[in-house]
């Protein structure tokens, strides 16, 4: 197991707007593959391969409980990606305030 994070990883698995829903699920609580996959329209086998891709980003933990086998989030590796985008707040932050700025500017001329 890799004892640092891998960031590729995690904004890898987060590149799928199935892996974002199902992290979305997640946070209400432990789930199994069938109740995760309920709401999909996808096979309970493609579930199964997206959690797979979230576990071995560290995103996700399953749980053995018969057969079951819940899955729940696991916050430090989402937390360590947030950290890192926050490095970039001060550099963006400033950026939106000035578009926003002008987008303002822009829509009182055209008034």
């Amino acid at each position: 197991m890799k004892t640092e994070l891998n960031l590729d990883d995690v904004f890898a698995a987060l590149a799928d707007s199935t892996r974002r829903s199902i992290m979305s699920r997640l946070a209400g609580g432990p789930a199994s593959v069938n109740e995760i996959a309920a709401p999909f329209e996808i096979s309970q086998p493609a579930v199964s391969r997206h959690l797979k891709v979230l576990e071995r980003a560290g995103l996700i933990e399953r749980d053995i409980d018969k057969q079951r086998r819940p899955a729940r989030l696991k916050a430090e590796n989402m937390a360590a990606a947030v950290d890192w985008l926050a490095e970039f707040k001060a550099f963006w932050g400033p950026s939106f305030d000035e578009l926003d700025d002008v987008l303002i500017k822009m829509k009182q001329n055209n008034e």
